[in-house]
């Protein structure tokens, strides 16, 4: 909330209310950032079950319906839509209207939000958060907590802008993020390392056990070990939006690969000839790594995260 009680943003439209979208929508309003929340997806099924939730006050199946009276607009779909949705909220979307994304492809974004009017004011933001889970029934409201948000505000120096620049940051520490701010670029190589070619990995490795005709589907599932399990976790992620990430941020992704693949070959060679301490010294570096993600408190230590044996 404001100093003067108001919320940050009295009307809010979610396009595309899945994971991130259905979870910022209940912490926008479990902070009182927001006083209405209106729901547009191309599925009414998804409004309808997001509505009986209680993430959504109201639920539209235009955008033009949608986003006419919102002062905060946030495109929650796969990055490759953001074109067209851009168009049309050129033609929908009210005066002064602030528009943020939560995809994790920042540079096809800025192109796509470069034809928007001025009178528009489009914050690109990727909230580095999420889970393997899909659907309105996926969110919570804690996503965000302790979590980066990283912005990528477009090369605008009005006033204006940089005012909803102050107010998309105040949104995202009132979820729980911590903000940091770089160009879409520098973005978009960060995130093909830690983010994209993890996903194409455990996608490759995923399909490549599969394709194994020496190991049948049911030893598969039956001697997963946690190594195995993790990575169908990442590999179980929504394919159209993974789709649309490696269709949008080629140039990166490659640059991010290839380096990967002269690592791995590095590691062929070591094992062939037997040389243990490359292998040591490779696997070390690797143990430091996840330290450092540890005690900078982006995973736990516990055993078996992210799982329930119980």
């Amino acid at each position: 909330m404001t100093d003067n009680n108001k919320a940050l943003f009295p009307r809010t439209a979610i396009i595309g209310v899945g994971l991130i979208g259905s979870s910022l929508a209940l912490a926008l309003r479990e902070q009182k950032l927001t006083d209405d929340i209106i729901g547009v997806d191309q599925s009414a099924d998804v409004l309808a079950r997001a509505k009986k939730l209680g993430v959504i006050d109201t639920a539209e199946g235009t955008l033009a319906s949608g986003v006419k009276d919102a002062d905060l607009i946030v495109l929650s779909t796969p990055v490759g839509a953001a074109k067209e949705l851009c168009a049309s909220l050129a033609e929908h979307a009210k005066d002064g209207a602030v528009i943020i994304d939560v995809g994790s492809i920042k540079g096809a974004v800025a192109d796509a939000a470069s034809s928007l009017p001025e009178r528009l004011y489009f914050v690109p933001s990727h909230p580095v958060a999420g889970t393997e889970q899909s659907g309105p029934e996926a969110g919570f409201p804690s996503l965000f907590k302790d979590r980066w948000c990283i912005l990528t505000p477009l090369e605008r120096q009005d006033a204006p802008y940089l005012d909803a620049v102050e107010k998309v940051k105040t949104l995202w520490q009132g979820v729980g993020a911590d903000i940091e701010v770089m160009d879409a670029a520098h973005h978009d190589l960060a995130l093909a390392v830690t983010s994209h070619l993890p996903h194409l990995i455990a996608f490759t490795l995923v399909g490549a056990a599969d394709d194994l005709e020496s190991v049948t589907q049911a030893e598969i599932v039956k001697y997963s070990a946690g190594g195995f399990r993790d990575f169908t976790r990442i590999a179980a992620s929504n394919p159209v939006m993974w789709r649309d990430v490696f269709l949008n941020n080629r140039e990166a992704v490659i640059e991010a690969l290839g380096r990967f693949t002269e690592e791995l070959t590095a590691l062929q060679r070591a094992i062939r000839w037997g040389d243990g301490e490359a292998l040591h010294k490779a696997f070390e570096r690797g143990r430091d790594l996840r330290k450092a993600i540890v005690d900078a408190g982006q995973e736990t230590a516990a055993p078996n995260f992210g799982r329930d044996e119980s």
